[in-house]
């Protein structure tokens, strides 16, 4: 490294050539590239063998060790996508203190290399694992979650049982014979599983009377989904709303009669009607988690519509899309801690240092999501809050030893 810039004795200050940067460029992503590569990797294989190892307590006849590990493959992605921020904090100091224990940064600003040109070819590297995240957020996860979750849901292991799919209350009218309407009550209605193709898993429906009492309950297996047909209009002008309409499969209706007596019949199908489309059903019964960050964007459009919204999807939304940003500026506080205060001392000690701050940093991430999902409160700011404050950290450190 030192020979790239050995000039003749008269020059006063050593300046390397554009040739000689293009060099220096290339060293320096390699060597933060490769570094980052590891971190990640070791990160990433080390939360693989604790899940594997918390798997084994629950395997019993009915989870099995190959049940176990494709449950683990699945969630693999899930947990690479996790460590890509800390993993890019880790390999840059790893790199970067490589290069300084080598003195070989020495040798860079002594010849001119400023502080902030290096930290831009560090960037660079982690642009690739920028990508990485938004391609594992975009079009892995919500497959691989969604297989993992199935495994989960065929597993009797656990007595506890977390609530997700779709409720909703829907008020229901009864047609008089004047031609208008009379409130009928409610139906409190429960669907657990949709996909875009229009296939919906069980659902569940409580018919409560104008007084709450539940009057019928009504289990189906399944349904699919049949078309939709346009609501009736008081002009002329034909509807642009719709009303979709769900065949149910393996039905059992429980009606509830006065004197607490109950009768249950089981039927064939039946028809169920939802005022959204498939597509937007298979959104509703979604974890936010487990969407991709396009349909975030299309469920957070379809709660605009219907004049509500859901904080946590709203939140996953704002976490994803902002990740590069969480990624670059973790990126740059790792190169403050080789450039800034702990230039002096060992490797190790930053290594240790750059861990602890990563996982503040993810702690952090957790406690805004919760204090904006109880407080209301805007979740872009509070995902954004972490990301700057760590960002103008390593600017002020780096800054401070300019």
């Amino acid at each position: 490294m030192r020979a790239l810039f050995s000039k003749s004795a008269s020059d006063e200050q050593l300046s390397p050539m554009p040739s000689q940067l293009k060099v220096l460029s290339r060293y320096v992503k390699l060597n933060a590239l490769l570094a980052i590569v590891g971190a990640v990797i070791g990160l990433w294989a080390l939360q693989l063998v604790f899940s594997y190892l918390s798997e084994l307590d629950s395997l019993d006849d009915s989870y099995t060790m190959g049940q176990a590990i494709k449950y683990i493959f699945y969630r693999s992605p899930y947990f690479l996508e996790q460590f890509i921020p800390t993993g890019a904090l880790l390999g840059a100091v790893i790199g970067l203190g490589l290069l300084a224990n080598k003195s070989e940064l020495v040798v860079m600003r002594a010849a001119g290399v400023s502080v902030y040109r290096i930290v831009g070819w560090v960037l660079q590297p982690a642009l690739i694992f920028v990508l990485l995240a938004l391609a594992v957020n975009q079009f892995v996860l919500p497959t691989s979650n969604q297989l993992a979750k199935e495994i989960n849901d065929a597993d009797s292991r656990s007595l506890v049982t977390s609530v997700r799919g779709y409720w909703t209350v829907q008020p229901r009218f009864d047609s008089t014979a004047e031609g208008g309407t009379t409130p009928d009550g409610s139906d409190i209605l429960y669907i657990d599983y949709a996909d875009v193709q229009g296939n919906i898993g069980e659902v569940k429906r409580w018919h409560l009377d104008n007084n709450g009492n539940l009057q019928t309950a009504v289990h189906a297996e399944d349904g699919q989904y049949v078309g939709r047909e346009p609501l009736e209009s008081n002009d002329s002008e034909p509807s642009e709303q719709y009303r979709y309409e769900w065949q149910l499969n393996n039905m059992t209706k429980l009606t509830i009669n006065q004197g607490f007596d109950s009768s249950q019949a089981v039927s064939p199908s039946d028809t169920l009607s939802l005022p959204f489309a498939p597509e937007s059903v298979y959104l509703l019964t979604r974890k936010a988690e487990d969407l991709s960050l396009t349909q975030l964007y299309e469920h957070r459009q379809f709660m605009r519509q219907q004049g509500t919204r859901s904080l946590s999807h709203e939140l996953a939304f704002w976490q994803k899309l902002l990740s590069p940003l969480s990624i670059l500026s973790l990126v740059i506080v790792a190169c403050s801690f080789v450039f800034g205060s702990l230039r002096t001392h060992s490797l190790g000690l930053r290594i240790v240092v750059a861990l602890l701050f990563g996982l503040l940093f993810s702690y952090v991430q957790d406690l805004v999501g919760f204090v904006s999902l109880a407080t209301g409160f805007s979740p872009m700011l509070m995902v954004l809050l972490p990301i700057v404050a760590s960002a103008i950290l390593g600017g002020y450190l780096l800054k401070r030893k300019m």
